[in-house]
């Protein structure tokens, strides 16, 4: 006959569903079979929490059990005081989970499916990533393995969303898309596209990878880039054509502007994972012509005349 179920879970008679059920929730999470592989003292601590909460899971199978009517394994107490067994009231092979073989079927406990809450935890379909409970105690491997890759993607998709070909090592291609707002270490989930199985396919983790790029860079939250200017532009003021994530812009210089002068391009920038868009710096970089140019050596020295600079020195 099976431990007490209370005792099983660690949990007094007058414990509220919710303690039972986050009880529940700790010793599945802590013994399951995907995350102890090869370790059948796990399994058999994962077997009885299960069939605990088979009994006290349920509001109607708790009151009959508080009653006496059934006993720890669920079966029905025969008149009398007897304990019922594989051949009581249930009939051949009903014992454990009170169904024929004692396999799991996925009872509903208080609204709540045992099997979706191992598939919460472990991220896959009824009872584990790798079927878990689907077929019985004895079936942990009936749902197809997940995959894991690793994308990597431009930083002007992970600001404005976008696809991109994935190919396995099985040969499979498939298109993934790219959320708005995707980080280096973000991993999407592609529910199904992972190795078959006999109740279905496992899932694909994609764990995205941000390359650097050729013109932007992120400081903190903000999207900086270098812009070259003319002399001309940097002294007299303008009109310069600056390259953003959504396309070319015009943007002002203003007149004496110098390098390390920054001008903000506002929503240009970088995206959170609702869509917004930050703001965009660009940095101005003062560049001469290219070759001998007579007039601007002239009036260089002209001025180097008139008032001699020595740039400040950083201590």
């Amino acid at each position: 006959m099976a431990r007490d179920p209370y005792q099983e879970l660690g949990v007094s008679r007058t414990a509220s569903a919710d303690e039972i059920r986050k009880a529940f929730r700790k010793l599945a999470k802590a013994n399951h079979p995907d995350t102890n592989p090869g370790n059948a003292a796990a399994e058999e601590r994962f077997k009885k929490v299960s069939a605990a909460f088979d009994i006290v899971g349920d509001a109607e199978k708790r009151k009959k059990f508080d009653a006496g009517l059934i006993d720890a394994d669920g079966r029905e107490t025969a008149p009398g005081g007897f304990g019922g067994g594989p051949w009581g009231p249930g009939g051949p092979g009903q014992g454990g989970f009170g169904q024929r073989g004692g396999g799991f079927r996925g009872e509903t406990f208080e609204g709540a499916d045992l099997g979706d809450i191992l598939g919460e935890m472990f991220g896959g379909g009824r009872g584990g990533r790798n079927g878990g409970m689907g077929g019985g105690f004895g079936g942990f491997s009936q749902r197809g393995a997940d995959v894991r890759a690793k994308l990597d993607i431009d930083l002007v998709d992970s600001i404005l969303g976008g696809k991109q070909r994935i190919a396995f090592s099985d040969g499979r291609t498939i298109d993934v898309t790219i959320p708005k707002g995707a980080q280096t270490g973000q991993t999407l989930r592609l529910k199904g596209q992972g190795s078959p199985g006999r109740s279905g396919a496992g899932d694909a983790f994609i764990e995205i990878a941000v390359k650097p790029h050729p013109i932007y860079r992120r400081e903190d939250d903000a999207l900086v880039m270098d812009l070259p200017v003319t002399l001309y532009d940097a002294v007299l003021g303008g009109k310069v054509e600056a390259p953003t994530p959504d396309g070319p812009v015009n943007i002002t210089v203003p007149k004496g502007s110098n390098t390390g002068a920054r001008l903000r391009l506002k929503g240009r920038g970088l995206s959170d994972t609702r869509g917004h868009r930050g703001d965009l710096f660009a940095r101005l970089v003062v560049t001469l012509p290219e070759g001998a140019d007579p007039a601007l050596e002239a009036f260089a020295e002209e001025q180097k005349a008139k008032r001699p600079y020595s740039p400040k020195r950083r201590a």
